[in-house]
This record gives C-alpha cells, sequence and structure tokens, in this order.
C-alpha cells in the first residue's frame, strides 16, 4: 500500500514562498503520475497541480500557473511544490496524491487512490 506523507506548510506573507514535500513509502513511486490538491472549509477540494510519472509533463490549475512548479525526485520518492508569490487566496491544506499513470485526467479527484495527510498553508493578508 502506497502512503504519502506531506509536509512543509506554514505561515507565509502575501508575496512570499513556500516548498511543499511529498514523501511515498511505496516502491514502484515512477508508476504513479502525482498531483497537489488544496481544500478550505469554505470551498471544496480543488486540484492545484500535477506532474507525469517521469517528471515528462506537468498540469496546472489557471489559478496557480506561473507562480507554482511541481517537481518530482523518484530516487528520492518525493513530490515538491514550490509556491511563489503567495496570495490569501492559497490558503487552505495542501494534500498530495497519487494516480495510476495511465490515469487519463490529472485534474479530478477521483482518479487519485492515495492521498497524503495534508499540510496547512496560511497566507496572511
Amino acid at each position: 500500500q502506497v502512503q504519502l506523507e506531506d509536509s512543509g506548510g506554514e505561515l507565509a506573507q502575501v508575496g512570499g514562498s513556500l516548498r511543499l514535500a511529498c514523501v511515498s513509502s511505496g516502491y514502484s513511486f515512477d508508476y504513479y503520475r502525482m498531483g497537489w490538491f488544496r481544500q478550505t472549509p469554505l470551498k471544496e477540494r480543488e486540484f492545484v497541480a500535477a506532474i507525469g510519472r517521469y517528471g515528462e509533463s506537468t498540469y496546472y490549475s489557471d489559478s496557480v500557473k506561473g507562480r507554482f512548479t511541481i517537481s518530482r525526485d523518484n530516487a528520492k520518492n518525493t513530490v515538491y511544490l514550490q509556491m511563489n508569490s503567495l496570495q490569501p487566496e492559497d490558503t487552505g491544506v495542501y494534500t498530495c496524491a497519487a494516480a495510476p499513470y495511465y490515469s487519463p485526467k490529472y485534474g479530478a479527484a477521483d482518479q487519485y487512490l492515495y492521498w497524503g495527510q495534508g499540510t496547512q498553508v496560511t497566507v496572511s493578508s
């Protein structure tokens, strides 16, 4: 069973940067497309970014494109989310997730089989 542990969330100021990390305990890490989602009590879970099994492709929501960068290091079983130019609307619980590499859509949450515990990102205004 794949277990995901995400970390790196903390308080940040508007315009600041954070880097989130997600480490997988499962082997065959490159079997999975990896994604990041975020959620607040007032909004349903939304897609943030995803990356192909070898890092060959990336996909971003329009709200973060140009500010966030997803990357992965398969030798370390780790996926990252670099977040720059943070805005208050970026506040939320960020969770990494894993989907089989053949999943046809990057942004559909129901395609992801394994989820991390979530890490809180708060951007002050």
